[in-house]
């Protein structure tokens, strides 16, 4: 058996995660729509050896940000770039190894034209594409598609299951081996190998075969999100790799723990998910330089981006109205309806008793996610013991800056990795999945066959 190596996913927008990170004097927000830009950071993230690059995405651009909006402070390409899919298709004619997560909603696109997309992604990069699946969060992307209101979280999940379950019979819609190509007979393909998935459930009715090939991977790996109840049982369901805001260490093993024991019931095995928690990483050769960088950025926010940054978590409340640096004030949790997200971030200014402004510096790095500043060494002193004692498969880095905060992570935190033996030192495959150290799905057709065969 393989020695269990730490997977890497890197959240690269190329205006930064931090949410100063694009006034960085190294951060080139001007060319987040330059191709050539793009083309840069994701070489420098496979010479990092990551196991894939990962774009969140929106669709629609974010009202709640209120003021940060109208008066044309930051949004970054969270909010304006590229379509993930359209972008990735590019990036991946320039590498070789380095996965592509694109996230896309179930609630607002459709399960044929996202298997067709995802699927062509896939054949495309020669089997490196993953779909992460949201159920969208924001109440503004109703509007664009010409609804009056979000749908609650209960349907959203309910639809996401399905959605998915349609998508995984239109990526089976041809049995790999189905197109023969023969020349002499004239016959393209076995029709015996060909399926409907002619599918009609609560949500979606899709009759027809998905008109791409069955993809490189079988299906692209599916990523997945959500911390809420809903968010973990989908995950145990369907996801592979599950991407999760933690702050601690007996936080994380509580999560890990959780998510990994309810896989049995869907009679799939541990190792079948990769659990990886966002970590927004500040390393310098020296703890003091590694703190300087930190207090840099944060010193770099907007009072209005602060505040935009936590508008979301009061639950509507104007935080304008209290002094930014007085304790963040008590809300009442029973006129608001808090997140698992939101509630994490309560929690955390009232553990620390952050005052509006060291709490909006708190999330500026990470929205929520873990945040470490130090050494390589102590760096990854932290990541080694979450990933030894059942915290993390491995870890989804959010650079605070590009190009600054990529580079340093691959010339500083992966040398120190592979020194320990924790990491890779060349790619295991060719596709995604084989570098993740994920099984390749059977069609479910021809498994339907021979069980039926075996029964029989």
């Amino acid at each position: 058996m393989a020695e269990r190596k730490i997977r890497l996913g890197a959240f690269i927008p190329t205006t930064s995660q931090h949410a100063a990170g694009w006034r960085h004097p190294e951060s080139r927000p001007q060319d987040h729509l330059n191709i050539d830009y793009a083309i840069e950071l994701v070489k420098t993230a496979e010479r990092g050896l990551f196991d894939a690059y990962f774009l969140a995405d929106t669709l629609a651009v974010r009202g709640d940000w209120g003021s940060v909006t109208s008066k044309g402070w930051s949004l970054g390409d969270k909010d304006t770039g590229f379509e993930p899919v359209t972008l990735f298709a590019a990036l991946s004619a320039v590498t070789k190894h380095i996965g592509f997560v694109a996230t896309a909603s179930t609630t607002y696109e459709h399960p044929y034209t996202l298997a067709r997309k995802y699927a062509s992604l896939d054949h495309i990069s020669k089997g490196r594409a993953a779909w992460n699946v949201v159920t969208t969060a924001s109440k503004q992307v109703a509007r664009n598609f010409g609804l009056s209101e979000h749908p609650d979280a209960k349907t959203c999940y309910a639809q996401a299951h399905e959605f998915i379950e349609v998508v995984q019979k239109l990526w089976d819609s041809w049995e790999d081996d189905a197109f023969i190509y023969d020349k002499d007979s004239g016959q393209f393909f076995q029709p015996e190998k060909f399926h409907e998935p002619q599918h009609k459930g609560k949500f979606f009715e899709v009759q027809g075969a998905l008109n791409v090939p069955r993809p490189p991977q079988g299906y692209p790996v599916i990523v997945q999100a959500g911390q809420s109840e809903d968010g973990r049982e989908l995950a145990a369901k369907f996801a592979e790799v599950i991407f999760t805001a933690q702050q601690s260490l007996e936080d994380a093993q509580a999560f890990y723990r959780d998510v990994k024991g309810r896989l049995a019931k869907y009679g799939r095995h541990a190792d079948d998910l990769k659990i990886m928690p966002g970590v927004s990483i500040f390393v310098a050769k020296t703890a003091e330089e590694a703190q300087e960088k930190y207090d840099l950025l944060n010193s770099l926010i907007h009072p209005q981006v602060g505040l935009g940054l936590l508008s979301g978590l009061a639950g509507g409340i104007d935080l304008e109205q209290y002094d930014l640096d007085q304790p963040f004030p008590e809300l009442d949790e029973k006129l608001i309806d808090f997140g698992s997200r939101q509630q994490m971030m309560i929690e955390i200014a009232r553990k620390h008793h952050f005052t509006i402004r060291q709490l909006y510096e708190y999330v500026a790095s990470a929205r929520g996610h873990w945040t470490l500043v130090g050494t390589p060494e102590q760096i990854v002193d932290q990541l080694q013991e979450w990933f030894e004692h059942e915290a993390a498969d491995g870890f989804n880095i959010l650079p605070p800056s590009t190009p600054a905060g990529l580079n340093d992570f691959v010339d500083l935190i992966v040398p120190e990795l592979q020194r320990r033996g924790l990491f890779r030192t060349e790619y295991e495959g060719t596709t995604l999945r084989e570098n993740l150290g994920l099984k390749r799905p059977e069609n479910q057709y021809v498994l339907a066959q021979r069980n039926t065969a075996v029964a029989s």
